[in-house]
Order: C-alpha cells, then sequence, then structure tokens
C-alpha cells in the first residue's frame, strides 16, 4: 500500500529532536511493510526531502501570514509535493495526523486527487479555552474548517473515549486508535512501593505552556507540603512561559521542593519515571496524554485531571480529578502515596493495558483501517 501520512511537525530528520515519538514509531511500524511518504507542513524554514526510519520525508517549508492565505499556500505546496512523488504510482490514502493545518489542508487536496483521507484529531480541535486562547472551538472560522474536515474525512479517529464522546463529532463515524509506544523504551521500573520518602517524589513531564496547567499542579503542591508531607516535584518539559512558573513557585514558596529540568528527549526520560512514586497531569485539556502511558509501561500510577486517558481510565487504571481543581489534586496525591497496595493495583492495571496497545498494535489498527478506506473506495 502507499501510504502518506501529513503532519504539522514532529518529524525532525535527527529522530530524537523536536519529535512527536508516537509518530516515529508508527512511521517506522508502517515503513516495514508499506511504501511511507510523510509531509511535514510546518517544521523546516525551506523545503527539503529526506529519509526517516525506512520512510521519505518531504518538508513543504514553513508558510507564514493570514490564516486564509497560509491554509490556501499550504494546500497548493501539499499537492506539487504529492504530484513530485507521482512517478512511483498515486496514493492510496492520505493520513493526517491532527486537525490542523494537516486534516484542513489534506481533506482539501484528498478531494482534489480523489485520495480518501483518514483524520487523527489528538490536540485541541473539538474544545474551546477562551482565556488562554487554546482549541480549535474558539473562532467561527476555525470551527467551520473542523467541520468541514470531519465531514469530508473518509474516517475519523481519536486515541481516547472521552475525545470520541465530544460534541463536534455528534453523528460522524469515529474509530478509537491510541497512538501507542515503544514500551521497550520504558521498562518497568524496580521501586519498592512500601518505601516513601524523605522524600516522596512527584513527576510531571509536559511544556510548561497554559493548557497544562502549571499554576494548579504548584498550588496542589504547596497543600501537599502544607501537610507535612515532605515531597519534592520533577519537572521535565520546554518552558514557553519565559520563567512565568518558575517565578509562580518563588511566590509560592515551593521553589526549593520542585526542579525544573527542561527539555529531555525521549530516551532520559525512563530514568525520570524510574524513581518516581506518582506521575501527575494537571492539563485542563488532553486529547489522550501519551506520558501517561510512558509512565503506565514503568509501573508508575497517574493522578490527573479528568482528560484523555486519565478520564477514560480511571478509577482502576488511574485516578482522576476535576480539571482546575489543585485541592482536590493534592488530596488524590497524598491518598495514592499512603495506600501503596493501592497505587501498586492502579500501575499493574495501567501497564498490562499499555502493553496490549503498544506501537505494534497502533500499526495494524491504522493499517486495518486504510484497508477498509481503500476497498470502500
Amino acid at each position: 500500500m502507499r501510504i502518506g501520512l501529513v503532519v504539522t511537525g514532529g518529524v525532525d530528520r535527527s529522530g530524537r529532536e523536536r519529535v512527536v515519538p508516537s509518530l516515529l514509531w508508527l512511521i517506522e511500524r508502517l515503513a516495514r511493510r508499506h511504501d511511507v511518504h510523510v509531509f511535514a507542513l510546518h517544521h523546516y524554514r525551506d523545503p527539503c526531502t529526506y529519509p526517516l526510519l525506512g520512510a521519505t520525508v518531504h518538508d513543504v517549508g514553513r508558510v507564514d501570514g493570514p490564516i486564509g492565505l497560509r491554509r490556501f499556500r499550504l494546500r497548493a505546496r501539499l499537492a506539487a509535493a504529492i504530484g513530485a512523488t507521482a512517478s512511483r504510482g498515486p496514493f492510496d490514502v492520505l493520513h493526517a495526523y491532527c486537525g490542523m493545518p494537516a486534516g484542513v489542508v489534506s481533506t482539501e487536496v484528498g478531494r482534489r486527487l480523489g485520495i480518501p483521507v483518514l483524520v487523527s484529531l489528538d490536540a485541541g480541535e473539538l474544545v474551546s479555552l477562551d482565556d488562554i486562547r487554546y482549541g480549535l472551538q474558539r473562532r467561527w472560522i476555525d470551527r467551520r474548517a473542523t467541520a468541514r474536515t470531519i465531514r469530508d474525512a473518509a474516517r475519523i479517529t481519536v486515541a481516547t473515549g472521552f475525545m470520541a464522546r465530544m460534541a463536534p463529532l455528534t453523528g460522524a463515524r469515529v474509530d478509537i486508535i491510541p497512538m501507542g509506544i515503544e514500551t521497550g523504551c520504558f521498562p518497568p521500573a524496580t521501586r519498592d512501593t512500601t518505601a516513601g520518602g524523605p522524600p516522596w517524589r512527584l513527576l510531571r513531564v509536559a511544556s510548561l505552556n497554559a493548557v497544562k496547567d502549571y499554576p494548579m499542579l504548584l498550588r496542589a503542591l504547596a497543600r501537599i507540603i502544607r501537610c507535612g508531607l515532605d515531597v519534592h516535584l520533577d519537572v521535565v518539559g520546554d518552558d514557553t512561559l519565559d520563567g512565568a512558573v518558575q517565578a509562580l513557585a518563588r511566590a509560592l514558596g515551593v521553589d526549593g521542593h520542585v526542579t525544573f529540568h527542561g527539555f529531555r528527549p525521549t530516551d532520559a526520560l525512563a530514568a525520570f519515571y524510574a524513581r518516581a512514586h506518582v506521575h501527575v497531569v494537571s492539563s485542563r485539556h488532553e486529547a489522550a496524554s501519551v506520558v501517561v502511558l510512558e509512565a503506565a509501561s514503568t509501573g508508575l500510577a497517574t493522578v490527573g485531571t479528568a482528560a484523555g486517558y486519565v478520564a477514560d481510565w480511571t478509577p482502576d487504571r488511574a485516578v482522576a480529578v476535576p480539571v482546575g481543581d489543585p485541592a482536590a489534586l493534592a488530596d488524590a496525591i497524598v491518598a495514592l502515596l499512603h495506600d501503596p497496595s493501592r497505587r501498586q493495583r492502579i500501575a499493574s492495571a495501567a501497564r498490562a493495558w499499555t502493553i496490549a496497545h503498544d506501537a505494534d498494535w497502533t500499526a495494524r489498527q491504522f493499517e486495518r483501517v486504510y484497508a477498509e478506506v481503500v476497498r470502500i473506495r
């Protein structure tokens, strides 16, 4: 089968930095059995082509300007990039990862070229958080584009039941296909769940940005400290907020209990999961949250806000609390720290699910949907 995977970015030629690991794992597996071409819409400044994990990446070069003009130019560049590969035959299917811009541009190009398009929604396509300017349901132009993409796609996939239940997908045929991980990168850690601190180690793996809601997490941490627990929070992720989170930690008086490690590549994360007692997610929205799978693979339980995998998994494979409630998050963390047998049960159940739905499983599921889409066409 000839597959065109359309992405915004995350496929750096290094295969290590500026990448989306779950995308790389999917690309690698599909390329073992199919002719895979990846079209990147917003990664390198200038157009380029290079091999990656058995596939060929065609970066169309960054496009700037107003939204309408930008989409028009991206559509033209994607169509041209697809046309440049025509000597090797037509594509059987295009698979757009995320709705904007990949899904919007791909469905338009696919319709013109007669290629069925599968769209995976895996970000903020279906939500509106006005106060932090997040989500594609905030503005009418984006709502319209998202609705058209859902309507025109041959199939829609999401990674969680949490996403599948959202209103913009009402009436659409939706397949739930988690973006599984390479579990070998996150081996089970040997941790004595009966042993605590000092200190208890909490872990948050996520970029420092508004939707990840670090203020909620830091306020929960302050509450835990006031309860008398000796805890330390490790934060792993790029800082996109210019030090605002670190400043808040100082203002709350918890900066001595937090270490900001900055960006770390995927192969460095297992060590952080291995030494943590609880993995924490504080996001206001998650379509899925692959870090929950990474933590589970190592045998680490997650406490988090009711979104993505955490919403799907509670109460057996994770502990969910309301979005934006630092007191509930703190209380849930403390309760789990004080209950090692429950912590172990949750971690074991989460790990079993993650292994059963790993990157190999994900590739097979997408291959099944590709074949169905092609057969229907």
